[in-house]
């Protein structure tokens, strides 16, 4: 599977972002989907999973109440709401593919090429 993330850009603290993630192939339904992030000079992180059905969703804790991962198997999409973005939010965000839920970067075999986001205080 191919994936490609956009909606990235610069936005103020406080306010809202809707990142995509467009997956090609037909087994897209059949894949754990994920979202992780990586700030200039850090490692990589995890931020929320989402499992094949949809019916199952985890985030991470600084993220909990703030972002939403949300998917649409008919085509083959899978999105991240962020809302209340704070300036630690800054970071280029990636979507990720792999067989199970999980929030080790290491269990994802499919990656984006990843899309920016920019917070101002």
């Amino acid at each position: 599977v191919q994936l490609q993330a956009s909606g990235g850009g610069l936005v103020q603290a406080g306010g809202s972002l809707r990142l995509s993630c467009a997956a090609s192939g037909r087994t897209f339904g059949s894949y754990v989907m994920g979202w992780f992030r990586q700030a200039p000079g850090k490692e990589r992180e995890f931020v929320a999973t989402i499992s094949w059905s949809g019916y199952n969703t985890y985030y991470a804790d600084f993220v909990k109440g703030r972002f939403t991962i949300s998917r649409d198997n008919a085509k083959n999409m899978v999105y991240l709401q962020m809302s209340s973005l704070k300036p630690e939010d800054t970071a280029v965000y990636y979507c990720a593919a792999g067989p199970q839920e999980s929030n080790y970067p290491s269990s994802y075999g499919y990656w984006g090429q990843g899309t920016q986001v920019t917070v101002s205080s």
